[in-house]
This record gives C-alpha cells, sequence and structure tokens, in this order.
C-alpha cells in the first residue's frame, strides 16, 4: 500500500492519507471546497464549492500520474439535497463519458462546515501511477 501526499490538495484533519494506491486502485479520501494553500474553506454556491472539491480530488489523483479521467466510481456527500441539480452540473462539466460509477447521499453534518464532501476510487494509468 501506497500512501500519496501532494500539497496541491488540502492536508488531511485526521489520522486518514489523502489518498492510497492498493494494486491498481487508486482510494481519493473525502476531499471539500478548501484552498490548499490557505487550508480555508472557499466561499461561495454548491457549485463553486463542488469544483474546488473536483479540482482537490484531481490534485490527489495527479499525485498518482492519475487524472480525473480515471476516476471509476464516486461517493458525494451533500449537506442539502437541494444542491443536487447544481452539483451535477460542475460534476458533468468536469468528469467525462462514460461518467464513473456514483452514489450521492444528504448528511446531517460534514467534519467541516461545507456544502459537498467527494470520495474516489480510480485506476492506475497504464502508463503511471504511485510505486
Amino acid at each position: 500500500m501506497n500512501e500519496l501526499e501532494t500539497d496541491d490538495a488540502p492536508a488531511s484533519i485526521g489520522p486518514f492519507s489523502q489518498g492510497i494506491v492498493e494494486g491498481d486502485t487508486i482510494y481519493v479520501s473525502g476531499q471539500g471546497p478548501v484552498d490548499p494553500d490557505t487550508g480555508d474553506v472557499i466561499e461561495g454556491s454548491p457549485g463553486e464549492q463542488t469544483r474546488r472539491t473536483l479540482e482537490n480530488v484531481g490534485a490527489v489523483l495527479r499525485a498518482a500520474d492519475a487524472s480525473l479521467d480515471d476516476i471509476v466510481k464516486t461517493t458525494v456527500y451533500l449537506k442539502d439535497m437541494r444542491y443536487y441539480d447544481e452539483v451535477n452540473d460542475v460534476y458533468g462539466e468536469l468528469l467525462s463519458e462514460p461518467y464513473p460509477a456514483r452514489s450521492a447521499f444528504e448528511v446531517v453534518k460534514l467534519p467541516v462546515d461545507i456544502d459537498v464532501e467527494i470520495e474516489a476510487m480510480a485506476t492506475v494509468p497504464e502508463t503511471g501511477g504511485a510505486d
């Protein structure tokens, strides 16, 4: 098992890795709309928070020489299901067909005060991957 760590995504806020590579699978811990440079939650709509969240997921994937195109499964946690369509709009912009499998849940509370958190599983690209 190989840990992924990058300064281009927010640091973990607990005893967990930003991501792990095991075999040909990349596991990205839940990411939120946090600016990795400041550690602050970005201000903005749920759509803007989704964009920053997926940028953070992408940064962890890049640490394994992968990208958003390599994602096979995501789980989306929403503070309020009313944000679902707005989140989908940005999600559809940044991810490509065939879209990854996905689950989405409305949750009572997330570890920090954010509207969206996304975790992902991806495949290690044939030409790359963390060693």
